[in-house]
């Protein structure tokens, strides 16, 4: 099966870590993801910038409305992914319990629907 795990961070936090504890974290991460890729778990992963580089897109009434940075007023933004294959959400749950960055913000596990061409309905 197949899970999106989304990392979802408070930017405050991130921003009140030193430049060696940004790198310590980094460097945590990054071997993470090695370890992850040689165990064949990791599909793709990607950071994302800040979520004050982002637009909020909405289409009302047939006009678009574009809203810089996040829309929603959380402390938590979605700071990236990883697209993982793992037998349950038992054993899903366990790999992203390991992302370093949880243990700044929560990593939301959700299973990909996996949807036969034939089942497609647009």
């Amino acid at each position: 099966m197949k899970f999106l795990c989304m990392a979802w961070e408070e930017q405050r936090k991130l921003d009140e870590l030193s430049r060696p504890e940004w790198d310590a974290l980094r460097a945590e991460t990054l071997a993470y993801v090695d370890g992850l890729r040689k165990s064949g778990h990791l599909i793709l992963t990607h950071a994302l910038k800040s979520a004050r580089t982002s637009a909020t897109v909405r289409i009302r009434d047939g006009e678009r409305l574009v809203v810089d940075g996040p829309y929603a007023e959380t402390k938590e933004q979605l700071g990236g992914f990883f697209l993982i294959e793992a037998a349950d959400l038992r054993e899903a749950i366990e790999v992203a319990s390991r992302w370093p960055s949880a243990r700044l913000g929560s990593i939301e596990v959700r299973p990909i629907e996996e949807v036969l061409p034939e089942e497609r309905r647009y």
